[in-house]
This record gives structure tokens, sequence and C-alpha cells, in this order.
């Protein structure tokens, strides 16, 4: 794999800024440093049942057996010959599986599982994704040991059984079409990474792109983006259909903070 010394650059992005339509410029597998330390890396292609799985999933999420969020949103697209707004409606949605941090604003002060795994037409997806996770973890171990130990020292410390997904993260959410302004993952276990698989078809754009060291990390088909997303600002560029039913997904597992007290 490529070796990337990540070095922090100045910049003016601030979190809530959108992305703009950034190219990669990490195409290919490599490895990021920081301090002369592994702290993520990135995989062109997954392979082996790593991908079977990931098939599987990203076939249950396009199908009408998983539950979604829809957050459907609008883009400008101009004006008509009398001078009103055009709009095309862009489908998103998104799935969470795993635990759900409490909320005590909505009067539930204790964390759950999510009401998906209660969902039987979902079975199907949570499993492949489950099955996902742990091949996963098993690349992070084989491509960067040091990131496995350390992850799993962390979450095994701070999170109690019953709410980690896999051995590494407690949550998943796979997005469909949702690109994402600039932003820090404020609410992860610090010192833990998230993966992010893609799957795209006829469609471009989706790539994460960090700033502070003008990283943007390209969002190849069954790439493998494997980050600590509570350590930057980061972004994901807008999602651009090349033909009709064009999109891009992203498969997330990521370790949360708030469990902590819930042993």
């Amino acid at each position: 794999m490529k070796r990337v010394d990540l070095s922090p650059l100045e910049h003016t992005i601030k979190i809530g800024d959108e992305c703009g339509n950034l190219q990669p410029n990490v195409t290919e597998d490599t490895i990021f440093y920081a301090d002369g330390v592994p702290i993520g890396f990135y995989l062109k292609q997954i392979s082996g049942k790593l991908k079977q799985y990931v098939e599987i999933a990203n076939a249950e999420l396009l199908s009408d057996r998983v539950p979604k969020q829809n957050m459907d949103r609008k883009k400008p697209m101009g004006k008509d010959e009398n001078g009103k707004n055009i709009y095309r409606i862009i489908t998103q949605y998104s799935t969470i599986i795993g635990s759900i941090p409490a909320k005590p604003h909505m009067r539930r002060p204790y964390p759950n599982i999510s009401s998906v795994h209660r969902v039987e037409s979902a079975k199907t997806f949570i499993k492949a994704m489950m099955l996902a996770c742990y091949e996963a973890e098993e690349v992070i171990k084989c491509l960067a040991p040091n990131i496995f130990e350390n992850q799993l020292k962390v979450v095994t410390e701070s999170i109690p059984p019953k709410y980690r997904f896999g051995r590494l993260f407690t949550s998943s959410i796979s997005n469909f079409n949702i690109a994402a302004n600039y932003h820090i993952d404020g609410g992860n276990l610090e010192g833990c990474v998230n993966v992010i698989i893609a799957k795209k078809s006829n469609a471009k754009g989706g790539n994460t792109t960090v700033p502070d060291y003008n990283a943007t990390v390209d969002s190849a088909d069954n790439s493998m983006l494997v980050y600590p997303a509570w350590r930057n600002v980061h972004g994901v560029t807008p999602i651009i259909p090349i033909q009709e039913g064009g999109y891009r997904n992203s498969l997330v597992f990521y370790a949360l903070k708030s469990f902590k007290d819930f042993w």
C-alpha cells in the first residue's frame, strides 16, 4: 500500500460549509500516517466474503424490506419561463442499526437497540451487515493491527457488551444518496475509526474530503475507507447521477461514546 504522511494545512473551511465538486486525489490503496502513527487507510476494492456480504446488504437496503428514514431534498435547477424557481427532488434516505444513544429530550434517558432489529423483513439486511462488520474488522486487523488493537481496547473498556456492534463498533448507518456539509463526528468515541464502504452505480461524486490535509478520497464502488471521523472536519461531495437510477450508498460502522455510563 502507498504510505501518505498527513500534514495539517491552513484553510478557511468552517463546519456547515458546503462541499464543492472536489475531485479525489486519493485513488489507490493508501495507508494514512499522522505523527508517525497509522490512523486509517483506503482500499479501492474490497474482495472475498466482505464484498459478498456488502452486495447482499446493499441489495436489501435498496428493497422495500428495510425501513428507512426519508430525507428527500429539493435542488434548485434554475427558473422557468415565468421566473418561478424550478427544483429537482433528490431521493435520500438512511437506516440505522445497532445501538442508539439515550435521548433525554425525547423522554428516553437510556440507550436502545434500533427498532429496525424488530422488523422481520429486515433480518437479512441486519445479518449481512453484521457479517460485513466482522469481515471489515478482519481487514483492519490484517492491514493496520495497531488500529485494531487500540480500538478493541477502547471499546472493551468503554462500551457494555450489549451495546457493541461487532467487536469494534456500536452502530451502523447506511445512507442512500446522502452528501454532507463539512462537519465533525463529535459523538464518536475518541481513539476509534469509522469504516465507510461505498456502493455506487451510474453516479459520480460522494467523495470524502478532509480539508485539514487537502485529502479527497475516491468513493469508488466497493471501496473501503477507514478513518477517525472524530479527529478532523470532513464532508462528502455532491452525488451526481449520470443516468436515471444512479446512486451512491455508504455503509458505515462507527463507535459512539455515549454508552459509557450504562454498564
